[in-house]
């Protein structure tokens, strides 16, 4: 995918991939070998015809790629921007196994953006059917349920607690890797269904549980918004931020243009990540075009980032200092951060995963400090807790998350759930394929009754 120039992405928010151009697509879509039993749909967790649509793209119908794609999938230029696909459709496709494979998610985003730009075609809905079902949350999980029950012809009101829908397609994904107005208009296509969306209400106080429960079917998608914390000394200083709150501030409430939005953040001159994902790289990345030199520290070794490689690469061509095998153990300072200490980490044997479980150096030289003031955690984050406690009967999990069972059904028997609330912190493709799983069975339980 072509990128802009570094020097001139790192003073914007600005996306940073440029997407295809029409004749590239078209040359990209014909390498598909049409394979009989294409091993990239099952690698899609929300089963889109990839075969069908890049055949459509190679004969230059767009329209008919792009109808192929909403048939599964209402969220295309979301997904072709930030699904992993080197991990799911594109990790399967048979010519990776020689070569390289077929651009699947560049693809994706190629229709979606053609389409954008071309006209939109509404998918069919089935006829009314006079059922009502309540979403709880409007990011990806709740958007992809709302379509698939709105396809099906039942009534859906969306419940989102913030001022702004889209979860954390809108606070936490910044602009240069999902435009705001992408999101926006792919979520207004949702909406244009037929979904009334009610913003600032939070289930438990705008709306009552009883309100809620007395709908003919409920879908609970309130995602991961708890933040994990390492638990050592100096994390209460002025200057350390989750994550999640410093992308919102930043994302969602405009912080970087304060001022002018009444949001603040501590505009540090230089600045430690903690964590090897993909929101550290988000993190780092916003903080660099906030003007901050940035460290990453990371307790494996660089090969063993979880982040997908685009984003990981991207980061250090925009100068993001890299500092792996290293584990925070204290934070400096006092009220405000001053530094960060950190101890080295040897690689020992293999976990599950396949990745070398770190242990603490000793010695003299195991240890080593970094003069920074401002300090943000991207170590993981948990089920929202908000709603889920309210619900007298709802089952959870040990970590807070709600038990589910392979059709997305909770302990009680018309409230489904899916995405993070439910499998804990996921991609949005990942939330998205639980919400169509979770959406088929509300629309088979309403049919039924």
């Amino acid at each position: 995918m072509n990128r802009r120039p570094v020097e001139e992405r790192l003073r914007d928010f600005n996306e940073v991939a440029t997407g295809l151009s029409k004749e590239s697509a078209v040359l990209e879509a014909k390498r598909c070998m049409g394979c009989p039993k294409p091993l990239c749909v099952d690698g899609c967790p929300v089963s889109i015809d990839i075969p069908g649509f890049i055949n459509a793209i190679a004969e230059e119908d767009f329209r008919k790629a792009s109808r192929i794609v909403k048939a599964d999938n209402m969220l295309p230029a979301i997904c072709g921007r930030v699904c992993p696909q080197e991990a799911q459709c594109q990790g399967t496709c048979i010519l990776g196994k020689k070569g390289k494979p077929v651009r699947i998610g560049d693809l994706e985003r190629f229709v979606a953006d053609w389409e954008r730009e071309n006209g939109v075609e509404a998918p069919e809905t089935a006829p009314t059917t006079g059922k009502h079902v309540a979403i709880v949350g409007s990011g990806p999980a709740g958007i992809t349920a709302a379509s698939e029950c709105l396809r099906a012809g039942h009534e859906v009101t969306i419940f989102e607690s913030l001022h702004e829908a889209g979860g954390v397609l809108t606070y936490g994904i910044p602009a240069f890797r999902m435009p705001k107005g992408i999101v926006k208009f792919e979520i207004d296509q949702v909406l244009a269904l037929g979904a009334e969306l009610k913003l600032n209400h939070i289930v438990g106080r705008s709306v009552a549980v009883d309100e809620l429960l007395a709908y003919d079917a409920v879908f609970i998608g309130t995602g991961a918004g708890l933040p994990y914390f390492m638990g050592i000394e100096g994390e209460n200083y002025g200057g350390v931020y989750s994550a999640n709150e410093f992308l919102t501030r930043v994302n969602l409430m405009h912080a970087d243009k304060f001022p002018e939005y009444d949001t603040p953040i501590i505009r540090g001159s230089r600045v430690a990540v903690v964590g090897g994902g993909n929101v550290a790289m988000d993190s780092a990345r916003v903080a660099r075009r906030l003007g901050a030199k940035v460290y990453l520290i990371y307790r494996r070794r660089e090969d063993d980032l979880p982040a997908r490689a685009e984003e990981i690469e991207n980061a250090v061509q925009e100068g993001v200092e890299f500092v792996c095998c290293a584990n925070p153990t204290k934070i400096l300072g006092g009220p405000e951060v001053q530094g960060i200490e950190c101890n080295r980490m040897d690689m020992c044997e293999l976990d599950e995963s396949g990745r070398p479980i770190p242990r603490p150096c000793t010695g003299v030289d195991s240890t080593f400090t970094l003069d920074v003031d401002v300090v943000i955690e991207a170590i993981g984050q948990g089920p929202n807790p908000l709603l889920a406690g309210l619900i007298p009967d709802l089952k959870r999990g040990r970590r807070g998350n709600i038990e589910v069972d392979e059709d997305g059904r909770t302990s009680i028997p018309h409230v489904f759930a899916g995405g993070d609330i439910a499998t804990g912190a996921a991609t949005v493709i990942w939330a998205m394929g639980s919400a169509k799983k979770a959406a088929a069975s509300i629309n088979k339980m309403l049919s039924e009754n």
